[in-house]
């Protein structure tokens, strides 16, 4: 026994060496073969602690939200609990309970809400929690060129923005889900709807994950074994609103879950080029949302699923289908999810500057799986380029919206050309 202990211990420094040695042999491809997203990732990373301090202490901050959301969530705690009632300087809470939760917690960290440097920090490691989730992400799926990696972090002024100088809560909600997707990669499906569930309860633009999801239980699990994750989701919902229902149910649902709640055109960003009365024109908001229904469908109908499979054949047990059963792999759960969330941005009724961390770090997961091969890595980047400048362009003018659509286009048809990814990996079921 202890000659082995000592032959594990030596092929230790030579599995080291021999790493080591490989990796300086493709130094010059570091940044090009998706092998190396792990070392590239960790660089990028590190590095990002420094560029979040120089931004929060050389940028100035920006109020534009914080201070309503203290006002909303210090109305909960002097014991109001009708929605109704709940209000900041930006106008009524529209959030979900879990939203109140944790900003509470917030406003007492940063007492009361008033040290907001020390608010800042804290959304730097949302930032970096975030960037780990996304980095192991693409670790998983090495689909993307390490290189692409510095605009997902470095690059983008947008992002660092809306995460450690507005401190708005869509980062809250994008850091827990990129979390649940981490569950789903690791099979963990239930404990991954528990965090889906809660980041829904932070803010509602997670429901856009939610067809691609839905999809991907049905495959992995058929309907009967489905309908608990689902349950399971509704409860904690229910469980976290609980205080809010009890007081006044009906304004509860209505102002945490508005679907049909009318925005500005001055915070446009994707439809500047309509006139004003078009923008809030509820036909147009309608002839969106069957466009969006319809997009999912065909999505799911020719792309999601695989070859000769039915549609119906997934409301079955996986045991008891035509077909045998196969394991998700990686790449088609994060796929699927991140074009179920994309659609949704396509034909969304507006989207406003702080909504860019909905899809930011998916872009190049989903312009890397196109299906157009020989679309070169330069128009890739140069369309991320276009995106990035369309959501930096304020006030948006026609052509930051207009140049906005292009891009999302391109992305969208180069999915559609994107073949079905194959279903077999090994795995647990939870």
């Amino acid at each position: 026994m202890a000659g082995v202990g000592k032959k594990r211990l030596a092929a230790s420094p030579s599995r080291l060496w021999a790493t080591l040695r490989s990796i300086w042999q493709d130094k010059h491809l570091i940044l090009f073969k998706a092998e190396y997203t792990f070392l590239v990732a960790a660089v990028l990373w590190f590095l990002e602690i420094g560029v979040n301090v120089w931004v929060i202490q050389k940028v100035a901050y920006t109020e534009i939200d914080w201070k309503a959301y203290m006002d909303e969530v210090e109305g909960v705690i002097n014991g109001t609990y009708d929605y109704t009632r709940l209000k900041g300087d930006t106008g009524p809470l529209v959030y979900p309970a879990g939203f109140v939760y944790i900003f509470t917690a917030l406003y007492y960290i940063t007492d009361h809400g008033v040290n907001v440097r020390l608010g800042q920090y804290l959304f730097a490691a949302f930032y970096l929690i975030t960037l780990l989730c996304v980095f192991h992400i693409y670790h998983r799926t090495r689909k993307v060129p390490p290189y692409v990696f510095f605009f997902v972090c470095c690059a983008s002024y947008r992002i660092h923005s809306i995460f450690v100088l507005r401190l708005f809560n869509d980062p809250v909600a994008m850091m827990l889900l990129f979390g649940a997707v981490n569950l789903f990669l690791a099979g963990r499906w239930t404990l991954g709807c528990v965090l889906y569930s809660l980041a829904v309860s932070v803010k509602m633009n997670v429901l856009l994950f939610a067809p691609g999801l839905l999809f991907l239980l049905l495959t992995e699990f058929g309907l009967l074994r489905t309908l608990p994750k689902l349950l399971l989701c509704a409860v904690i919902q229910l469980l976290l609103g609980l205080p809010f229902l009890l007081e006044n149910p009906i304004g509860y649902v209505s102002r945490a879950f508005d679907l049909g709640r009318q925005f500005l055109f001055k915070w446009t960003v994707n439809w500047r080029f309509l006139p004003e009365w078009l923008f809030l024109s509820r036909y147009f908001h309608l002839t969106l949302l069957l466009a969006h229904i319809f997009t999912l469908a065909l999505f799911a109908w020719k792309r999601w699923k695989r070859p000769g499979e039915s549609m119906w054949g997934l409301l079955k047990d996986p045991a008891q289908r035509i077909q045998p059963a196969q394991k998700l792999t990686s790449d088609r759960i994060v796929l699927v999810l991140f074009t179920s969330n994309f659609i949704g941005m396509c034909f969304s009724r507006s989207l406003h500057y702080q909504f860019y961390v909905w899809y930011f770090h998916t872009l190049p997961y989903l312009l890397w799986s196109g299906g157009v091969r020989k679309m070169a890595h330069l128009l890739r980047v140069l369309i991320l380029g276009l995106i990035e400048l369309s959501w930096n362009t304020y006030p948006s003018t026609n052509y930051s919206s207009a140049s906005l659509h292009v891009c999302h286009l391109v992305i969208l048809l180069c999915l559609w050309f994107n073949p079905t990814p194959p279903a077999q990996e090994k795995g647990k079921r939870q």
